[in-house]
């Protein structure tokens, strides 16, 4: 069968394929301490689960509306209001299937064949080939960890071109857990204000996740709201991976486009889910915050034990729950059945010799670094750590 261009020309995603490779070994017998996937490892609160029951007893069996229920997203706006001071109606609110389903859709909508985005690197794994398959350019702009892995005002005034169309970055961040603070934000809208074709896309996926205390979005710089599109979902927050459930906040043009789009290829998600999602955020955040706390302690194991790790430079995260270490140091090193030319190599590595999944850095634009998530028990952190420790100190 013939296939097309567009998919044979597609990166597989390689978190997932870490993933892959861990349980295939996990399968073996073998204790694999899996620190790769962006999933927290908590259950979802039980006040959630306990409103899905409640829809099925109810019957919310029917097809829902394109964009979502009407009381979803008078749900999101709320939320919006109480936690960002920011101020939408229902019909500027798309629910999706995943706020990964809400970058792609917001793509679709915003990108013509060559159009450019600027992304940040590191990045997350999926923007690189989202923006190539909507037909866009991604230009990546290369951080590091000097700068806390953030994008500079000067590095994208130089990057803007006239095929400029979007600027897409997370915060907090995935791969680095870095966060821009409200003042950094202000200084790329003083930025963006004077190109109002470029569409920011903030995606804030990790926004309860957040050791800082306050979450600021870009879209609270009153100049560049009117050009910025909010991503956010129940996924990392609320602990509902599985659930699936996403969503935009958008100037109207282009909440109407992102549901006249999503109406071709999926309609409207979940009724089960919605439902569900109308109780995580109206009720309470507690559990919420409660896995927030636990990421910040697993996040100081993590780097406690890396930072005494000859070679092993790590970052300090301020949100999510990963940590992106440069692990360079050991490029050139090897033992008797191991030669680490790369990231990837080292990743292989460690997974062969230390029994720990991570993932490499160039699947995020970086390829000094590798990325671990610390969303796993205090002791299999701890554990993975040490077992890191013991497989680098074997390379010469």
């Amino acid at each position: 069968m013939q296939l097309s261009t567009r998919v044979q020309n597609l990166t597989e995603s390689q978190t997932i394929a870490m993933a892959e490779k861990s349980r295939a070994l996990k399968l073996q017998g073998i204790d694999i301490i899996s620190l790769s996937l962006g999933e927290p490892d908590f259950d979802t609160p039980l006040h959630i689960q306990e409103a899905a029951k409640l829809a099925i007893d109810q019957h919310y069996f029917a097809y829902t509306p394109v964009p979502g229920y009407l009381e979803l997203r008078q749900a999101i706006c709320n939320k919006l209001l109480r936690d960002n001071q920011l101020h939408y109606t229902p019909e500027q609110i798309v629910v999706s299937t995943g706020a990964k389903q809400s970058l792609i859709n917001v793509l679709l909508c915003l990108l013509n064949d060559g159009d450019e985005v600027l992304i940040p690197a590191p990045y997350w794994v999926s923007y690189y080939e989202m923006v190539r398959m909507a037909g866009g350019t991604p230009v990546v702009l290369p951080t590091s960890i000097a700068t806390d892995y953030k994008a500079t005002p000067e590095q994208i005034k130089a990057a803007i071109t006239p095929r400029t169309r979007g600027f897409m970055f997370s915060s907090p961040s995935n791969p680095t857990g870095e966060v821009y603070s409200q003042s950094e934000l202000q200084a790329l809208a003083d930025v963006f204000v004077q190109h109002p074709d470029i569409t920011i896309i903030s995606d804030e996926i990790y926004e309860y996740i957040n050791f800082l205390g306050t979450h600021h979005s870009i879209a609270q710089c009153a100049e560049v709201n009117a050009q910025t599109v909010v991503i956010n979902g129940f996924s990392k927050g609320f602990a509902m991976t599985g659930w699936r459930l996403g969503y935009i906040a958008a100037p109207l043009n282009m909440a109407k486009a992102c549901s006249k789009m999503q109406g071709q290829f999926t309609s409207g998600t979940s009724s089960i889910m919605q439902r569900a999602g109308i109780t995580a955020l109206n009720d309470s955040l507690q559990p919420t915050f409660d896995m927030r706390d636990a990421f910040m302690r697993r996040r100081d194991i993590v780097y406690n034990g890396l930072k005494n790790i000859e070679g092993v430079l790590p970052n300090y995260p301020k949100g999510a729950f990963y940590i992106f270490p440069d692990i360079s140091f050991y490029f050139g090193k090897k033992t008797a059945n191991h030669h680490i030319q790369n990231a990837e190599d080292l990743a292989m590595y460690l997974l062969d010799q230390a029994h720990v999944a991570v993932v490499t850095g160039e699947a995020f634009g970086n390829p000094n670094c590798i990325r671990i998530s610390f969303a796993a028990s205090d002791h299999d952190l701890q554990r993975a750590v040490e077992n890191i420790k013991s497989a680098l100190e074997l390379l010469q």
